[in-house]
């Protein structure tokens, strides 16, 4: 299937099947993940290491997921949604099936955590960057239906796990579940984009270049210990050093007369360079841009604390029941089953009062915050099974607020720079993953307790939603108005300076 007009598209006949597909794709490929708290036992008895060494496992899978989005938005701006996602779904279910034949953790971090991980990112950027586009007015709604997926996908996952773990023993567990996510390639088939991808504007580009030959005679530039000799096709070889430098036809024409001019080979190299080395430097000089938005930068620091504190406690809730004697094993719905479903339910109402014209989407963040940080500074005070049930539920709800970022993030940038400053976003958040659970892990072996941890992870959570909140108060605006209204000119001619500088900085890269 080909491009679809973006003006028949847009909320509302193929977008809700784009909506169902990512669903799918989302809970296929973050099932796993986002239960690996049912398997972090698992592995502490098999191979015998320290809870902050094996927590590196389930921190890795989506840490990397969120840190590879850079990477990932390049690659589905580039190639498309459709084929990226067919890629990952080859990622995740081999990376599922090396870590049945794991031989120990450091074999588990590389097939678990980052070949698992970078397909989950790849699936979580195209499934965003397509739903987006395909949604306006109702994308909130539609962005909630989707990252609902990963939620959906965890609840599942977590007792399906369970029970393949006491039928089939942890090997036949991650064979099975690496099976079903070969399913992702299904997923991919109804993700046709609203405008071809970059690579295929490119060749098609290059396709319709008709007032040049079809065929054309190679030419090559040889360079001969400094002397320049332009010959069509192949040409003697008499000399020990050569460096053939493929050219277009204008460069031939324009370097015929001065083929004996050394610094002529200069210029050519400096032209190829400048050609290949331009998008980076485009890239370079849109990612400063972006990292001097004051509430863009403010989001991105908010995101990455409350990565850190927030995401242990979908790999150690387990793990607390059991130390602190609450339980024996692992319940028929594991405290990860809980996370997982009000985290769902969490999107899903958060989507919703997002899209509502009266509701601040960034203030409604920062409440979500500020819960998701008192609830965990709660659950050391709590010394009953319920009493974790529902701390569980409450960090649940309050983590579906994963659903604002995409929301959030095109509020402050725009549709255009979406995938671009996501990416950074995600990068933030990425860190913040990879580092919270071994620090509560090396917490537990340093205190043998989980009290100090999630002392540690609510006052992470706590401080990032009140750093966003007085990081976007509008007296920030109103002083800079104020600062910036008797030089209106000169802050406007610095502007175009600025993006002047931008552009002879990338024409130079």
């Amino acid at each position: 299937m080909g491009a679809v007009k973006a003006e028949s598209a847009l909320d509302g006949g193929w977008g809700w099947i784009i909506v169902l597909a990512s669903f799918m794709a989302q809970l296929l490929s973050f099932g796993s993940p986002q239960s690996v708290g049912v398997l972090y036992p698992e592995w502490l008895i098999a191979f015998q290491e320290g809870k902050g060494m094996t927590a590196w496992v389930g921190s890795m899978v989506s840490g990397v997921a969120l840190i590879t989005s850079p990477v990932c938005s390049a690659c589905v701006e580039n190639f498309g949604a459709r084929p990226v996602t067919v890629f990952s779904g080859v990622m995740v279910a081999g990376g599922l099936m090396l870590s049945a034949f794991a031989p120990n953790v450091s074999f588990l971090i590389f097939s678990y955590g980052i070949v698992v991980g970078m397909g989950c990112g790849l699936v979580y950027a195209a499934t965003l960057t397509i739903t987006c586009q395909y949604f306006e007015k109702r994308r909130g709604l539609a962005l909630g239906l989707v990252t609902t997926g990963t939620s959906v996908g965890g609840f599942i996952y977590a007792t399906v796990q369970n029970e393949l773990i006491d039928l089939f023993g942890l090997e036949g567990c991650l064979l099975i579940i690496g099976a079903l996510a070969l399913n992702l390639m299904a997923c991919a088939c109804p993700m046709r984009p609203l405008n071809l991808p970059g690579y295929y504007l490119k060749q098609k580009a290059a396709l319709q270049r008709t007032e040049e030959p079809h065929y054309t005679k190679p030419t090559a530039i040889i360079i001969d210990l400094g002397n320049i000799k332009a010959t069509p096709g192949s040409a003697d070889n008499t000399t020990a050093m050569k460096l053939l430098i493929p050219m277009e036809p204008k460069v031939l024409q324009n370097t015929e007369g001065n083929t004996r001019c050394g610094l002529l080979s200069c210029s050519i190299v400096a032209q190829v360079v400048k050609k290949w080395m331009r998008p980076y430097g485009q890239y370079l000089c849109e990612t400063v841009e972006l990292l001097q938005d004051r509430v863009f930068v403010s989001f991105c620091i908010a995101m990455f604390l409350f990565s850190l504190g927030a995401f242990p406690p979908v790999l150690f809730m387990e793990d607390v029941a059991q130390s602190e004697g609450l339980i024996d094993g692992i319940a028929l719905i594991p405290l990860v089953s809980i996370v997982a479903l009000t985290t769902g339910i969490g999107k899903m109402v958060l989507g919703v009062l997002a899209d509502m014209r009266w509701v601040n989407s960034l203030f409604l963040y920062t409440l979500t915050l500020m819960g998701a940080g008192v609830a965990l500074l709660l659950i050391p005070l709590s010394k009953s099974y319920l009493g974790l049930q529902v701390l569980s539920a409450m960090v649940g709800f309050f983590s579906g607020n994963w659903s604002l970022t995409s929301y959030i993030t095109t509020t402050i940038v725009g549709i255009e720079r979406l995938s671009q400053a996501h990416g950074i976003l995600m990068c933030f958040a990425g860190f913040g993953i990879m580092l919270g659970p071994p620090v509560v892990g090396w917490f537990f072996d340093w205190t043998q307790s989980y009290d100090l941890a999630f002392y540690f992870s609510g006052t992470c959570v706590v401080m990032s939603s009140l750093f966003l909140f007085l990081a976007t108060l509008p007296c920030w605006n109103k002083m800079r108005e104020t600062e910036n209204s008797p030089a209106e000119e000169d802050v406007n001619n610095l502007q175009q300076q600025h993006t002047s500088e931008c552009d002879k900085v990338a024409s130079v890269a």
